[in-house]
């Protein structure tokens, strides 16, 4: 199947292309959002193929996976063909509403013809789908390997400008926990989050490749997951099959992501800097809890279950 999608989210994308169909990316000369083409720092097979918007005009299309809601009308530009009426499309949403959940209305919500489909179940509930058919397929991720050593002792947090992103990606709670406990920041804008909060116990590493982001985190006794309001991020996955025990708040997907054996989410914060000092001091234990979480993991989030999932509703909605 020929299928149309924007490069938007990366690591969605990168499980997305890993599947037995052929992937047409619009490019732009400037690679600016609207045509990234290929991704630059992972590696995609030769069934992602990037094409210009004069070039996708000329070829045959069998289905668009929309992901922001300016590309319905962008589609139609650029192929001369309407998804929904000319063109068979699903939108695909990746993140909870960023309002009040219970007056959120979905873009796509007062339409018949494309299905939303959804990467959390959280996600699904939250927003306001009104008459739009809706699924959930939840994320995928490709293995990186069991990479667990747990030989630093010290909390890892992924999180890119977290000093913009705030209270959103739980930023007051590791500046909170650096207070007293060592932790390691990965992620953009470390040099603003170093500025907002001298004299804590962290150290701050910028914008490192994946691979060497992998390698790094795994060294790591355990992560932590502080984000109150977002989609399932997909660096709790990987964190997770690369075996390492989770900490986190229990809100939105995290407690269906997260096994009770594999780590601790609560909103209590003192019992989880409770358990992060319990498993500096035992490091047996954390290793228990995250080889738990990676065989969940690989369970509920493997690749294989990911691009079953999307086969089997494309070829519905291709139909």
């Amino acid at each position: 199947m020929r299928t149309l999608t924007w490069h938007v989210h990366g690591s969605w994308s990168t499980a997305f292309v890993q599947g037995r169909h052929t992937y047409l990316l619009p490019v732009l000369p400037d690679r600016s959002r609207d045509g990234l083409g290929r991704a630059q720092t992972w590696d995609w097979p030769e069934n992602a193929v990037e094409l210009s918007p004069e070039e996708l005009a000329d070829t045959a299309i069998d289905l668009v996976v929309l992901q922001r809601p300016e590309e319905v009308e962008l589609a139609e530009r650029w192929t001369g063909r309407r998804p929904g009426r000319d063109l068979p499309a699903v939108y695909v949403e990746h993140d909870a509403p960023r309002g009040h959940a219970v007056t959120s209305r979905h873009p796509l919500s007062e339409q018949t013809a494309i299905p939303i489909v959804h990467v959390t179940h959280f996600n699904r509930v939250m927003w306001d789908n009104g008459d739009a058919p809706t699924h959930v397929i939840e994320h995928g991720v490709i293995d990186p390997g069991a990479r667990y050593t747990g030989d630093t002792a010290s909390l890892a947090v992924v999180v890119n400008e977290p000093v913009r992103r705030g209270r959103v990606a739980g930023t007051d709670i590791v500046t909170d926990l650096a207070v007293d406990l060592p932790v390691d920041v990965y992620g953009m804008g470390m040099d603003a989050l170093a500025d907002s909060a001298p004299g804590r116990r962290w150290q701050l590493h910028e914008n490192y490749p994946q691979h060497r982001l992998h390698d790094a985190l795994g060294s790591h006794r355990a992560y932590l997951h502080p984000y109150r309001w977002t989609s399932l991020g997909l660096a709790l996955i990987e964190a997770m099959m690369l075996g390492l025990p989770v900490l986190g708040l229990s809100t939105t997907e995290g407690p269906r992501a997260v096994p009770p054996e594999a780590g601790l989410l609560t909103n209590d914060l003192t019992a989880l800097a409770g358990q992060a000092r319990r498993w500096l001091d035992e490091p047996d234990e954390a290793r228990a809890a995250g080889a738990a979480g990676r065989a969940h993991a690989l369970t509920h989030y493997g690749l294989d279950r990911f691009l079953t999932d999307w086969d089997d509703l494309l070829g519905k909605v291709s139909r």
